[in-house]
């Protein structure tokens, strides 16, 4: 049965999506965010519990037909540290502060979730809302598990969803198995000998060493990993020197590893500790290496991924499906709350700029569509 999602509440949906885009707030600084979602459900007399790991709301919906199923669904409300140039009416008004990565969006849908259900309780089982903070940060997921969240609330299953601007608006895309990445943060410090650029000789000039790092590190991939095997080494940041005619005594790389399979991953963070290590040795100079964080991939379940696949049929039909969608290099801390329970993150089409672009905009037309597959998704898992 396909469902409707009536003007009003599309019009909602948009409405408390643009007012968040406005008032987008960091992770764990979520708290207008969070009280706004509260009172939300609240409203709607939806059993809600606020500052779990930090920042977090959950919305409990008992369904009027008894026990069965406890089914989770997430969405994330955190925002980036960027500064927005849509110039669109509802554009951010807190500097360095804009809802680049539709985390908006997703919360105005899982929104529209629990008010549908509010008034249609006529399922068997329990629907937990869960409004997660810091996604950003790859730690909110996390946080909110050692705050309890499973025991708190238990789910035998979990689905989440992001939109993805290459998809077209409303399509769905799904896939088995490891669909966004592992990530991990890096930084390399390297302690050389400071000294005037008109005598190199008497110095260890660490932007050579970082330069010959820089290089050395973009061979792991092309022949430290089997081609057949996926991973990012990237360097993003290079800081050293503070005078034009002075070499540095120290220099600090920053970067990030992208892997979806895990002896991939622990292989590329090996690899790069040896090349620091070499080329301590080679430059006669110190060189720290520091892990700074780890996530792990977000894995699907196939039984979930299915499920996910017959939703989309139902909602928007065989050509409105991608049912095995290329994974993603980007990571997301979905991944933890995977590791505990079973469960699927899928694709929502946006259309668009791509996500962290500063003119990036949910699609405020595919709202109900994620509304839809929520809930369809949830009917299907709580049958009365």
């Amino acid at each position: 049965m396909k469902i409707e999602v009536s003007d009003t509440h599309a019009q909602d949906m948009t409405t408390w999506r643009r007012t968040l885009h406005r008032n987008p707030e960091l992770g764990f600084e979520e708290h207008e965010t969070a009280a706004f979602v509260a009172e939300r459900l609240r409203e709607w007399g939806i059993e809600t519990h606020a500052g779990i790991g930090g920042t977090g709301v959950v919305g409990v919906i008992h369904g009027a037909q008894g026990p069965g199923r406890n089914l989770g669904l997430r969405a994330d409300m955190d925002a980036l540290p960027m500064q927005e140039q849509t110039g669109l009416p509802y554009q951010s008004v807190r500097p360095n502060r804009f809802h680049g990565c539709g985390h908006d969006g997703h919360t105005a849908i899982l929104l529209g979730v629990a008010r549908h259900f509010a008034s249609n309780r006529d399922f068997r089982g329990t629907l937990n809302l869960i409004f997660q903070p810091a996604e950003e940060t790859l730690r909110g997921g996390s946080t909110m598990i050692q705050d309890g969240l499973f025991e708190r609330f238990p789910c035998d299953e979990l689905y989440g969803l992001h939109n993805h601007p290459p998809l077209e608006p409303g399509r769905v895309g799904v896939r088995n198995g490891a669909t966004l990445s592992a990530c991990d943060l890096f930084r390399i410090r390297i302690h050389g000998v400071g000294g005037h650029a008109a005598s190199p000789h008497r110095t260890v000039d660490p932007v050579v060493v970082g330069s010959a790092l820089v290089q050395s590190l973009q061979t792991i991939v092309s022949r430290s990993v089997d081609p057949l095997q996926t991973a990012v080494v990237s360097v993003c940041q290079f800081h050293a020197g503070t005078a034009i005619n002075v070499i540095a005594d120290q220099a600090v790389l920053e970067g990030t590893v992208r892997t979806l399979d895990h002896g991939v991953q622990a292989e590329v963070l090996k690899r790069l500790k040896e090349i620091c290590a070499g080329a301590e040795q080679a430059h006669r100079c110190r060189i720290e290496f520091e892990h700074l964080q780890t996530s792990p991939a977000t894995i699907n379940n196939a039984e979930q991924a299915q499920v996910v696949r017959e939703a989309a049929l139902a909602v928007v039909g065989p050509d409105g499906l991608e049912p095995d969608i290329p994974p993603l290099m980007a990571s997301e801390d979905f991944a933890y709350m995977l590791q505990e329970k079973p469960g699927c993150y899928f694709f929502l089409g946006n259309g668009g700029h791509m996500c962290h672009h500063p003119k990036f905009d949910f699609n405020d037309d595919v709202l109900p569509v994620g509304m839809s597959m929520m809930i369809e998704i949830a009917r299907r898992r709580l049958v009365a």
